[in-house]
């Protein structure tokens, strides 16, 4: 029995090594353009992102910015938004630790994290009803 085994494992190696070279060829087109129900749904979800800083919007701005216009000129706006006020709240996380003071700076950002929240979940709601939203106060970094 051993000596049928040797030809059959020399077999499935063959055949595996077939089957992983035309798996790993990758695909020769690029990624098909979003429907407009999944253009709103990233649009969305990148206004939702604020929730939890930039880094959402800026993750669907980079993968999603070619396969959409909806989704590229929304998580441009929310990561024009969450950037800097991200940034400054991270800046007061740090400044937080300053003995006597810090409390301040720990109370901005906390109401810098609430104020980002709240604006991102109205933003996403006017995205998913097909609206274009732009933040009343907006560096406006990313062009």
């Amino acid at each position: 029995m051993a000596h049928n085994q040797e030809p059959q494992g020399d077999r499935s190696r063959q055949y595996a090594r077939s089957d992983s070279s035309e798996r790993l060829k990758g695909s020769a087109a690029a990624a098909p353009p979003l429907t407009p129900a999944e253009d709103r749904r990233w649009a969305t979800l990148a206004h939702f992102g604020a929730l939890i800083g930039c880094f959402p919007a800026l993750a669907i701005y980079l993968v999603y910015r070619d396969r959409g216009p909806f989704t590229a000129q929304e998580s441009k706006e929310a990561l024009n938004f969450t950037l800097p006020v991200t940034a400054v709240m991270l800046a007061c996380y740090i400044l937080a630790l300053i003995p006597a003071i810090g409390w301040v700076f720990g109370i901005i950002a906390v109401l810098l994290w609430v104020y980002m929240t709240l604006s991102g979940l109205v933003a996403g709601i006017q995205c998913n009803k097909g609206r274009p939203y732009r933040y009343p106060m907006n560096l406006r970094l990313i062009h």
